[in-house]
């Protein structure tokens, strides 16, 4: 798992090409070394997705190094997000934006607003109430593969954490929580065929999925209006900042988004985290050692190496020049920030295992900007509590070979990872 690869040369490096995103995550790493020696980001075409309805564009600009990614989520007013979407590299079609309209997708004032809204709901819930309930989460998700001594690390650990953490604010009944978790590995695989079985269908698939996720939370909106309870959903269709309040579509986004992202990011950084510990056994032991000490340190640089959003985009918003590039208006630049959490100008031997690395200035929850991640506090404490509870209760598992990658350039996601550990039994 913790592989080296020769460098590539440059002609042979196409992020636009599908195939590169099956690659083994160490001839990425070589790949990304490669872009980061160039003089400035390199210009490649865009990926061809007519089919399912995505207009091509003329490209994009691959920003991979830690000082552009900064420089450029400083500068909103010149690089946005509304424009064409940052979650995918072509423009996104109406249909598609009618559902997947989030947030993340929008610049200043409208995102400042939904921000202010959703961040008053987001932190109503007092943190030591949310640490016990994650605390617990964690506990019952180890007691149900406790006693079997293997499992799929990846489906039945790593995923259920923030699964049922994020259902339980947003108050999804537990029937529910399966559905929503298909949905999302629909909506993030990146056109993988084991979460889109019909490739002539993809369109429909993404849409279905995003619409009965909407439909799911609008059926929840309103009967938290009629009858509201202490959870997520009812916060945010009362919530009443300075006199604004969200619309139905803008709660439906905002669920989506985190249903979606608030789940598979942080599922991907937890069997990530096992993977590194495995192939690490002396940093295992260390944070082992003292959990308390060597936990925050652990978190930050499973998140660093784990990567779990391979990019974002921004366009061009008026001519301009940023470390020394120029940029026209309307190209699009995709910050691609796993490649700059390995930046050697910034994390030295970046591609070592170091859970006292310090300073950690990594860029996995985005770089600072008015769209750094909002759930990052929420995703930190999860991983933090399922690898102490593993940690303590199964000391040790270990990781077996993965699945391949999720077949997708925006998530680095693994399918499935077989575990093994010494059976144990469940809590009382």
């Amino acid at each position: 798992m913790g592989e080296s690869a020769t460098l590539p040369a440059l002609g042979e490096i196409d992020l636009s090409d599908a195939g590169f995103w099956d690659r083994p995550p160490a001839e990425r790493s070589a790949a990304f070394a490669v872009l980061r020696r160039q003089a400035g980001p390199i210009w490649f075409a865009d990926p061809d997705y007519t089919d399912i309805g995505f207009e091509r564009g003329t490209g994009y600009h691959a920003l991979v190094r830690h000082a552009d990614i900064l420089a450029v989520s400083r500068r909103p007013e010149l690089f946005c997000s509304g424009r064409g979407g940052a979650t995918n590299i072509l423009d996104m079609p109406d249909e598609y934006a009618e559902y997947f309209g989030s947030m993340i997708n929008m610049d200043d004032p409208r995102h400042a607003r939904l921000r202010r809204i959703v961040s008053r709901a987001f932190t109503r819930r007092s943190m030591a109430d949310l640490s016990r309930q994650i605390d617990a989460v964690a506990a019952r998700t180890v007691d149900a593969v406790a006693a079997r001594g293997s499992c799929d690390f990846a489906v039945e650990v790593a995923a259920r954490v923030p699964l049922a953490i994020i259902c339980e604010m947003l108050g999804v009944p537990p029937e529910h929580h399966d559905f929503v978790f298909e949905r999302s590995n629909r909506i993030l695989c990146g056109f993988d065929p084991e979460f889109l079985p019909a490739p002539e269908k993809i369109a429909e698939q993404l849409l279905t999925a995003g619409s009965e996720i909407v439909d799911l939370v609008g059926d929840l909106a309103a009967r938290r209006r009629e009858r509201p309870a202490d959870d997520l959903i009812s916060h945010l269709v009362q919530a009443n900042v300075d006199g604004e309040s969200l619309t139905d579509q803008e709660v439906g986004s905002f669920f989506l988004l985190l249903a979606v992202a608030g789940n598979e990011t942080t599922r991907n950084a937890i069997t990530h985290g096992l993977m590194l510990l495995t192939d690490h056994p002396e940093q295992r032991e260390l944070l082992a050692s003292d959990l308390d000490r060597y936990g925050p340190g652990a978190v930050e640089e499973i998140v660093r190496l784990a990567s779990p959003i391979i990019f974002m985009r921004r366009t061009v918003v008026e001519d301009c020049e940023v470390n020394g590039r120029r940029y026209r208006e309307g190209e699009k630049a995709l910050l691609f920030y796993w490649s700059a959490n390995r930046d050697e100008d910034v994390f030295p031997d970046p591609e070592r295992f170091d859970i006292t690395r310090t300073p950690n200035d990594h860029v996995a929850f985005g770089a600072p900007g008015p769209h750094f991640c909002l759930g990052a506090h929420l995703a930190r404490a999860e991983i933090s509590a399922t690898f102490r509870e593993l940690l303590t209760r199964l000391p040790d598992i270990r990781a077996g070979e993965p699945d391949r990658l999720i077949g997708s350039a925006f998530i680095n996601g693994v399918k499935h990872l077989p575990c093994t550990f010494t059976p144990a039994e469940a809590r009382a």
